[in-house]
C-alpha cells in the first residue's frame, strides 16, 4: 500500500477509535526500535494501536510477525519512561486492519476491524 493510503488507514483507525471514547495521545511516533501508530487512553486504559491498510485481512495479519511485535513493545516502554503520568493505567496492544470493501469503494467506506489484546 502507498503511504497515502496508510494515512488514511490510520486516520480512519484514529477516527474510530475517538467514537468509542479513547482519547488520542499522539500518532506516528518513533521511539526505541519501533513506532507507534496511535497511542490512545480512556480512563483506566492505555492503548498502543498498530494499524495495518491492506488489501485483505490475511495480509495485515501476517504484517504482525514476532520482530513487529517485538519493536512495537520496546517503542511503547520508551513511550511510558517520557510519560510517567501514564504509568498507573493498564497497558494493551491492539491490532487495527483497514481493508477496502470491493466492488463498489468509492460507495462504502473500508472496513475497520479492532483485534484487542494481540501481545500479551
Amino acid at each position: 500500500m502507498s503511504t497515502a493510503l496508510g494515512q488514511a488507514g490510520e486516520e480512519r483507525a484514529a477516527r474510530y477509535l475517538k467514537r468509542r471514547g479513547f482519547k488520542i495521545l499522539g500518532r506516528n511516533i518513533r521511539l526505541g526500535r519501533g513506532e507507534l501508530d496511535i497511542v490512545a487512553c480512556s480512563d483506566e486504559l492505555l492503548l498502543f494501536v498498530e494499524v495495518k491498510t491492506h488489501k485483505t485481512r490475511e495480509s495485515g495479519l501476517l504484517a504482525m510477525h514476532d520482530d513487529k511485535c517485538a519493536r512495537l513493545l520496546s517503542a511503547a516502554e520508551s513511550w511510558l519512561a517520557g510519560h510517567a503520568s501514564y504509568a498507573h493505567l493498564q497497558c494493551r496492544f491492539d491490532l487495527i486492519i483497514v481493508t477496502p470493501r470491493l466492488g463498489l469503494p468509492g460507495w462504502l467506506p473500508p472496513r475497520i476491524e479492532h483485534m484487542r489484546n494481540i501481545i500479551n
